[in-house]
């Protein structure tokens, strides 16, 4: 098959069986149903020949495990998406189903092809099928490539995982064209939809790459942290870490001022097997971090509150970021490790007009759903019902963990205060007596062991001591399984 490399070329971008070349290993790509044409005769296309329907489909291999890829050609038809273009790519997901291996979709795609009318629409409802079906029993990755419009966008925002690339993808529901005409409001594609749009802004994508290249390298990297299906047990990867340099680390991360931020990247770091942090998410909610580590080579996924930004609080986008994490490590049985330094939910009329109350039942939610092994090491605060979101005992961690400043409490000691002693306050006389009953709050109420004489906090180590025991908490967990579930078809998670 000759392929039309240089129009591609043209636009700086890559053609379609290039970017497969360069995702899957060098030469175990088979490409599937090469002969497949389009029965569209309406609008002349019965005297248009479009080779393959203008996406390519097949089965490699990264990094020696089998994979499931399509890409989508923009140089035939705009890899505008018709019925049998869409048929192409969902028995590709089904066999990928069937085959036990993840889908890999490169979109360029200008949407729905016009001609074909509702044979296009079905195209696209019959990949949508099969993206849920596929949804929790194999990864699903999304890389845009290009422009992709409409229908096009939808079953990326189905899958698992979506890369984008800046100064190449152009995700919208409608282009600037349409904006202009409807809203009277000029805007570029790049404004509207572009890479650095939906990775800071929207949150729709998980990783934004600077270019091509480095955007499949790390699909790679990624599928090496991932089981391939529900099953599926990665093996342990080989691994480092210097306990002496981690130890001494960890000790010097936490500032003397609890109101001071620190970046909590700095904690994960120090627990997990060097360099091995695949963060997920990194430019959007940055209030908290979510993404894969290892740990003695096995995968764990990480939740953490980030004090950096926002000082850690939870809001309407931390919360649907950690929450959508949590359950994709819950549906493919990779245990979470949670970091909690939380203030709270934020307040203000800004986020409860935005839904916090909903958003924020999505965290709860997820961690009570989750059925894998599940460890929290509280850091420093953990306030309110956001100590109870965070993975708290109440929510069926299997062990939790506090470090010995951590804060346990229904508000820090400034707010409680505010409220037991509000006519104190007013008397200069009795400042005194105040900053008693200050002290004694933060000694009595919001100490950490108070929590673990009711049995809420396994234990209290100090923060050396984390790593040993994560890594025995989690060997201990290995074997875990879940039998206390009561008979129903599924839960009504808030969305």
């Amino acid at each position: 098959m000759e392929y039309n490399l240089e129009k591609q070329h043209a636009k700086g971008k890559l053609h379609a069986i290039e970017r497969i070349n360069l995702l899957c290993d060098k030469g175990t790509f088979v490409e599937t149903y090469q002969g497949v044409k389009h029965n569209c005769t309406s609008f002349g296309m019965d005297k248009k020949d479009i080779p393959y329907d203008g996406v390519i489909t097949g089965f490699g291999k990264i990094n020696g495990r089998k994979v499931a890829v399509y890409a989508q050609d923009f140089t035939i038809q705009g890899g505008s998406l018709g019925h049998m273009h869409g048929r192409k790519i969902a028995d590709l997901t089904k066999m990928a189903i069937d085959a036990r291996c993840p889908v890999i979709g490169i979109n360029d795609s200008g949407g729905a092809r016009i001609q074909e009318g509702v044979e296009a629409l079905g195209g696209y409802g019959n990949v949508f099928n099969q993206n849920v079906r596929a949804s929790g029993a194999i990864p699903q990755i999304s890389i845009i490539a290009g422009p992709c419009a409409g229908g096009a966008v939808y079953s990326p925002g189905i899958t698992d995982f979506i890369f984008t690339v800046d100064q190449v993808t152009q995700m919208f529901i409608t282009g600037p064209k349409v904006v202009k005409s409807v809203m009277f409001m000029d805007i570029s594609a790049e404004d509207l939809g572009g890479a650095s749009i939906h990775a800071q802004k929207s949150g729709v994508s998980h990783f934004r790459c600077d270019s091509e290249k480095e955007c499949y390298e790390e699909v790679r990297r990624l599928l090496d942290y991932i089981p391939h299906y529900f099953g599926d047990k990665l093996p342990a990867k080989e691994f480092k870490f210097n306990a002496k340099k981690a130890e001494k680390r960890i000790n010097e991360i936490l500032p003397e001022n609890p109101r001071q931020g620190y970046d909590v990247r700095d904690v994960i770091n120090c627990v997990i097997d060097e360099d091995s942090f695949l963060e997920i998410m990194k430019e959007f909610a940055i209030n908290c971090v979510v993404g894969f580590g290892k740990i003695e080579g096995r995968t764990v996924g990480i939740v953490a509150n980030n004090p950096k930004g926002l000082g850690g609080v939870l809001d309407c986008d931390a919360s649907d970021k950690i929450a959508r994490f949590i359950r994709y490590c819950d549906s493919f049985d990779i245990p979470l490790l949670t970091f909690v330094d939380v203030p709270g939910f934020i307040p203000g009329p800004q986020e409860e007009q935005k839904g916090i109350i909903r958003h924020g039942a999505k965290v709860i939610y997820a961690y009570s759903e989750a059925t894998v092994p599940k460890l929290t090491v509280i850091l420093r605060k953990a306030y309110g019902g956001a100590y109870i979101a965070m993975c708290s005992k109440h929510l069926g961690a299997d062990f939790v963990y506090a470090w010995p400043k951590a804060e346990i409490a229904v508000m820090g000691a400034e707010g409680a205060i505010e409220i037991l002693f509000a006519k104190e306050l007013k008397d200069p006389n009795k400042a005194a007596e105040v900053q008693a009953a200050s002290e004694k709050y933060k000694n009595e109420i919001m100490t950490p062991y108070i929590a673990a004489e009711r049995g809420y906090i396994t234990e209290i180590i100090q923060p050396e001591d984390t790593r040993k025991r994560i890594v025995a908490s989690f060997d201990f967990l290995e074997t875990k399984i879940f039998t206390n579930k009561p008979l129903k078809k599924h839960g009504n998670i808030p969305l």
